[in-house]
């Protein structure tokens, strides 16, 4: 049976959807991971929620709160409850006699760690109790079809508590990303057996619990201040969807004998390769400059292609000057200061026309690509000092402000 014929179970949220290939597949275990307070259980009720009712019964069970915080949530969440059970219980056998019984369409547990085997000796969340637990689900999972979603810890690198061996256990790995102070939150997969590893979900964390971002390029971009210094639209490719993201730069003299490079939403690599090269290739001095960079809204970006729009950040902020006019940039930024294409220009040009934007640097080799491309003038640029000529030339200095 070709993958597409597989019956899915499709969630009411696209973006979801999206991130796990097209629904949940009878019989595959998802893990849900994230920072606390991220949002973890307000999006498993909210799964649980989509399934209860229309699709069948939906059984949650909850082993870090009880019955009552479980139907507060709900009440804040406007979800009515019908055709969901809930099972406030960490007994693994009394969760398998429970799933016998109740034989949902949806099983939900909140979280793997909180389970434990009364046949092993060792406490509950310890490796021996959250391999052997996770593999008698694995095996109850596929035995009656029915999907299940696990939601797991994090330590404080970031990673699943317990062993690694559980990420390879299961079928789909999801990590909930963003600044727990900010509303928006990243659902990306890192593992998924039915699907790409390359989508990412954009979600708000509302009143009213996960709601979809229809347009999250223009949600990344609403709060950004034209003509603001170190400041720079890039085009991001996660997945078959491009977004545009805004990287912000500071420099400023420092003090000690060795100056700070931090980098937040970026490879900290990338940023130092690209403050190599701006010193060696460009002239740019910042040996002596302490350096933060930043992607507003909470996005990541792993991808090269946006070493051209952090360079030009950086000559912002070092020249206090706003890079001029209307200007994203997309490009990687090699070691001899050449700018080089990356895959899709065509695709990512096009999103920032949509946008608005009225310019767009591009690798001279990508020029091909881009010549069918409305709204937007894509500017040809073949290395990194040739782009700060034209968006941040010498001489035109911003005024420092007076206070």
């Amino acid at each position: 049976m070709a993958p597409d014929a597989v019956p899915r179970l499709r969630l009411s949220s696209p973006e979801i959807n999206r991130v796990l290939g097209g629904g949940l597949v009878p019989g595959s275990l998802t893990l849900i991971a994230g920072d606390p307070g991220i949002g973890k259980s307000t999006l498993l009720l909210r799964l649980a929620a989509d399934v209860s009712g229309s699709d069948g019964n939906t059984l949650y069970v909850c082993g870090e709160e009880s019955a009552s915080q479980i139907k507060m949530r709900a009440d804040r969440l406007g979800i009515s409850g019908d055709g969901l059970y809930v099972l406030p219980s960490t007994d693994l056998d009394h969760v398998l006699r429970c799933l016998e019984e109740t034989k949902p369409s949806l099983a939900v547990v909140d979280s793997i760690q909180t389970l434990y085997d009364q046949t092993l000796a060792s406490g509950a969340g310890t490796i021996a109790q959250v391999r052997e637990c996770t593999r008698r689900l694995i095996a109850w999972a596929k035995e009656h079809g029915v999907p299940m979603v696990l939601s797991g810890h994090v330590t404080k690198g970031g990673d699943i508590a317990g062993p690694r061996v559980l990420e390879h256990m299961v079928d789909a790995v999801l990590y909930m990303e963003g600044d727990p102070i900010s509303s928006w939150r990243l659902l990306r997969a890192v593992k998924n057996r039915f699907g790409s590893t390359n989508e990412v979900g954009v979600l708000e964390m509302t009143g009213r619990g996960l709601i979809d971002v229809e347009d999250p390029s223009r949600a990344f971009l609403s709060e950004r201040r034209d003509n603001a210094i170190g400041s720079v639209i890039v085009a991001t490719m996660e997945g078959t969807r491009p977004l545009l993201a805004e990287i912000q730069a500071l420099t400023t003299p420092s003090s000690l004998p060795t100056p700070r490079r931090v980098a937040t939403g970026l490879d900290l690599n990338r940023l130092l390769l690209v403050c190599a090269v701006l010193t060696r290739r460009v002239g740019m001095r910042l040996a002596d400059q302490d350096i933060v960079v930043n992607v507003a809204g909470g996005l990541r970006i792993s991808e090269p292609a946006a070493d051209l729009g952090l360079a030009l950040a950086l000559a912002s902020s070092v020249r206090n000057a706003p890079v001029e006019g209307s200007a994203a940039a997309v490009g990687e930024v090699g070691l001899s200061g050449e700018v080089r294409r990356v895959p899709q220009i065509g695709r990512r040009v096009q999103e920032v026309g949509r946008l608005g934007v009225q310019r767009c640097l591009v690798p001279g080799s990508a020029m091909d690509e881009c010549r069918d491309v409305d709204d937007v003038q894509p500017i040809p640029v073949e290395t990194l000092a040739e782009a700060i000529q034209i968006c941040v030339p010498r001489g035109k200095r911003a005024q420092p402000a007076v206070f």
